[in-house]
């Protein structure tokens, strides 16, 4: 995995014990969009504590950077095992890009 460039809004992720690059390039937050709806609804439901387990999951599959290895399950557990608060951070970093857009 690379590191994750701020600047461009990318997260890491761990799953199956190895950081996972999050990147939420233009495709992957349309396909984000395809699947859950308006992203501004899905920032809005965030930042009222309305985010479901499911939606985080999703964003996170959608904007990994090389899905080729996992699957979407793994992701899943990922973010059950390690808890919403450990995935706070690479939400707040995926959410922030969609706000703010590239620097």
């Amino acid at each position: 995995m690379s590191t994750p460039n701020a600047l461009r809004g990318e997260a890491s992720l761990t799953v199956a014990g190895l950081p996972r690059l999050l990147r939420p390039t233009f495709a992957a937050l349309v396909a984000a969009e395809e699947e859950l709806g308006s992203l501004f609804a899905l920032v809005e439901r965030a930042g009222a504590g309305e985010l479901k387990l499911a939606e985080m999951t999703a964003l996170f599959w959608h904007c990994l950077a090389e899905p080729e290895a996992l699957t979407r399950e793994a992701i899943g557990e990922a973010v059950a095992g390690q808890g919403l608060a450990a995935c706070a951070a690479p939400l707040r970093t995926l959410l922030g890009q969609i706000l703010k857009g590239a620097a």
